[in-house]
């Protein structure tokens, strides 16, 4: 075991004002990163920065010469350590060693003071290579993630305009082919298409309980769930509200019961009207003031359609002319069943939602592959850097599992 003191030392940061920092040039880090770019550097890279002030104990890693400004430490490190001294600092939760009853602050001495284990150089060296490999899997598989979503992105406006005809292609643009297209009150829609308002598309529409049908003092940790603004996300409802009712309030609110297929659209919020349907996963629930409730016509309209139109450009248009002007948007019921909706047919929003579904699929799959990927990182910073599981007998390992697979 070794005293961090006796490996390296932390200096201070220099400041470089805001208006001096630009977008070329070398990178500038604060306590939280990169804050900018500068003409000049002041450390020769590559680098370890840790967070002073602020983000205390944040750490970054420049491979670039950079400046560190005054709300952080540089390490003065040897250049052989730098990188097992990064893994270190990283694992270390340096942040608990904020002492200050003001600004967040980092004193070095307390870091200095800290033990950590410390193998031979040799084995520092393939810690490090095997925590880099991994975390350059990561940002491959993120920067994967990104690119997923941009084509998901592209797609989705391709088929929110142009569908997918009875061939499974997609329609050429409105300019190249416009004897396929036809004006409407969206703009340009395919000649297969209507334009229709919500109020046509439900069966049955209703706005969450008011004031004193619904308090806090209702409220469980177990029964039937409670449906608030924040559970509602674009096209998917993320449930952490991990609020109840009682089975038998549930009864009596039954008239503002939700469940799987209904579409949930939200009255306020920044941008009000957000759409998702009510998953199969989870039981019924009860949909707060703030919530409108859709039943689609399923003979008509996908529920899933209907959520991903909602979350569209057209729909937005719609919204923002209903809520100009005013400092906090918000929609009525009467404003949502009257949002104009784009409608192929059955069997083309099948196939729209067949395309979109094998995309986000494959976005799924790379983020839980990520996931795993976090994972193992982080049980592994545990077993090498504590010394729990030396790294040599786990290149093995690993050596010969690729070899048996044939990697």
């Amino acid at each position: 075991m070794s005293e961090l003191g006796a490996l390296l030392s932390l200096e201070y940061g220099e400041p470089l004002p805001a208006e001096r920092r630009a977008g070329f040039g070398f990178p500038v880090f604060g306590s939280n990163g990169e804050v900018g770019r500068h003409q000049s550097a002041l450390i020769a890279g590559p680098g370890i920065v840790v967070g002073r002030k602020g983000s205390v104990g944040k750490v970054t890693w420049s491979d670039d010469d950079f400046w560190p400004i005054d709300t952080t430490y540089w390490v003065n490190c040897s250049p052989e350590e730098r990188r097992w001294l990064y893994w270190v600092l990283s694992w270390l939760p340096l942040h608990r060693l904020d002492t200050s009853t003001g600004i967040p602050g980092l004193n070095r001495n307390d870091v200095y003071e800290l033990e950590v284990y410390r193998p031979e150089a040799g084995e520092r060296r393939q810690i490090a290579q095997v925590l880099d490999t991994l975390d350059t899997a990561i940002r491959e598989t993120e920067a994967l993630i990104d690119k997923l979503k941009a084509v998901k992105q592209g797609l989705l406006h391709d088929l929110l305009t142009r569908g997918i005809d009875a061939n499974g292609q997609l329609r050429p643009p409105q300019s190249e082919a416009p004897q396929l297209y036809k004006e409407s009150p969206l703009g340009w829609i395919p000649r297969e298409w209507e334009v229709e308002p919500i109020i046509s598309l439900t069966s049955n529409s209703v706005i969450g309980p008011f004031g004193s049908d619904l308090v806090a003092a209702d409220y469980r940790d177990s029964g039937v769930p409670v449906i608030f603004v924040r559970d509602v996300k674009p096209d998917q409802l993320v449930w952490k509200s991990n609020v109840f009712v009682t089975t038998n309030k549930a009864l009596a609110l039954a008239a503002h019961e939700v469940h799987a297929g209904d579409v949930v659209a939200t009255k306020m919020g920044l941008p009000p009207c957000v759409a998702a349907v009510y998953p199969e996963s989870m039981s019924s629930g009860i949909v707060t003031a703030d919530i409108v409730r859709l039943r689609p016509c399923t003979d008509r309209i996908c529920p899933d359609w209907m959520s991903i139109f909602m979350n569209s450009p057209a729909v937005a248009k719609q919204v923002e002319q209903i809520t100009a002007g005013v400092t906090r948007p918000k929609v009525t019921l009467r404003d949502v069943r009257n949002l104009l909706i784009g409608l192929p047919s059955i069997k083309e929003q099948e196939r729209i939602l067949d395309r979109l579904v094998a995309v986000q699929s494959r976005i799924q799959l790379e983020e839980t592959s990520r996931e795993k990927l976090i994972a193992e990182k982080s049980g592994l910073m545990d077993d090498l850097l504590t010394g729990r599981v030396r790294v040599t007998p786990l290149l093995k390992s690993l050596q010969q599992t690729a070899a048996q697979t044939g990697a």
